[in-house]
């Protein structure tokens, strides 16, 4: 098989895929942001460097056990199935690391950088687990 035959047959497989991540990610993110008390769009426009560690932090977070799902799945509806799992263990590490920091939500309004870095970690932690988990 030739390579332009093999990227004719894989190219949409591929497409289709990523494009359902990609949806996971933002039902994700729309999701966490949602459930934050407090809210990062606004604080990041205006330069709260704390809030902007929290939405960047997140995103890679969710990203990982997403892509652990993508590399491992043959099919959309395994992405989609497995993809949903992995974001409710993410929002409930979120609901866990608020729990151990209590007050976060002043702390991120008032650009605590090593909360938001601890809040990360714990996410980034998580993720990693979880993304292994999902590639089984």
């Amino acid at each position: 098989m030739d390579i332009i035959a093999t990227l004719q047959q894989g190219l949409p497989v591929l497409a289709g895929q990523f494009a359902a991540t990609l949806a996971l990610l933002g039902i994700g993110m729309a999701c966490y942001m949602a459930l934050t008390p407090f809210n990062e769009w606004r604080l990041v426009q205006e330069g709260n460097v704390a809030a902007g560690i929290v939405v960047a932090g997140t995103l890679v977070a969710l990203a990982m056990p997403l892509a652990a799902t993508l590399a491992t799945s043959v099919h959309v509806l395994d992405i989609v199935l497995w993809g949903l799992v992995a974001l409710v263990i993410q929002l409930a590490a979120f609901f866990a690391a608020t729990a151990l920091l209590r007050g976060l939500r002043t702390m991120i309004e008032a650009g605590n950088v090593a909360a938001a870095l601890v809040l990360i970690g714990i996410q980034l932690a998580v993720a990693l687990l979880n993304a292994g988990a999902m590639a089984g």
